[in-house]
């Protein structure tokens, strides 16, 4: 079964973006859910390979759009939707993944299956935070975030945020102002406890890797090291990739990227018990 551009139902009833496909001819037991981050797709850089490598080894593959990430339904490359994206928060894209959960159930019996979050960067981020369903078998994080509070601005900067409603960030490559209404802080306030990736970490019973580049100059290689003395998970660095493992959009060539490559292969073999 292979299911692409699929429709379901995410946070506040907003409807996303979903893939799946299981291994040809193949009694799998794993299943990988991939959790895009800030400013991503499920069809940015080379992630269509990475769903294609993981399936050729026999396992499935689910990736999302996170439903208030910027893309419609219709339009979901890149970001044709800035006031969804301004409407973004972090306990939505928590709530994504258990409605991406919910979603599979619908197709698979999970019961039957071994589901691996792996989430990059900020959605390594929100797979700590998830690990804590049952459906949940393991967590690998890449190039990810360990913590929320420390991205927000403070004093006069967080001051001039609540008091206009509203801020952008420049995204260099589509030149768009991307904007972030004072909600998302809000949201973070009233979600301390759900949003604390630390206290979430420290709590995870399942196995966990976290991969990160040590060439990365968007998240600091320390968050990975972080989560890994939290999880009591192995921290592999990855020499010479950037926070994207060499890949970026549009990325038009039949192969990943080397260090995708090794990332992927890693996660494989951790998924089958090798390391």
């Amino acid at each position: 079964m292979k299911l692409t551009n699929q429709i379901f139902k995410g946070a506040n009833g907003r409807a996303s973006l979903i893939d799946f496909q299981e291994p040809d001819d193949y009694e799998y037991e794993d299943l990988v859910v991939f959790i895009h981050g800030y400013k991503g797709y499920k069809d940015w850089g080379a992630w269509n390979l990475v769903q294609s490598y993981f399936v050729r080894n026999g396992m499935a593959f689910c990736k999302f759009n996170m439903s208030h990430n910027g893309g419609t339904t219709d339009e979901p490359i890149d970001f044709p939707d800035l006031e969804a994206f301004s409407l973004n928060r972090y306990s939505y894209e928590l709530a994504d993944v258990k409605h991406v959960l919910d979603w599979l159930s619908e197709k698979v019996e999970l019961t039957n299956k071994r589901v691996h979050l792996i989430g990059h960067s900020r959605g390594g981020g929100i797979a700590i935070l998830a690990a804590n369903d049952v459906r949940v078998s393991s967590v690998i994080t890449w190039a990810s975030i360990c913590d929320i509070a420390c991205r927000f601005p403070e004093d006069e900067t967080l001051n001039k945020w609540k008091e206009r409603g509203l801020y952008t960030v420049k995204n260099a490559r589509t030149q768009q102002d991307m904007p972030h209404k004072f909600v998302l802080y809000e949201d973070w306030v009233q979600n301390k406890e759900a949003l604390n990736i630390e206290a979430k970490a420290k709590k995870i019973k399942i196995p966990t890797l976290h991969l990160h580049g040590d060439k990365d100059d968007s998240v600091s290689i320390t968050e990975s090291e972080a989560l890994s003395s939290w999880t009591n998970g192995k921290l592999i660095i990855i020499n010479g990739a950037n926070h994207t493992f060499d890949t970026y959009h549009p990325y038009e060539e039949k192969e990943m990227p080397h260090k995708l490559h090794e990332t992927c292969v890693l996660s494989l073999q951790f998924i089958e018990g090798q390391i």
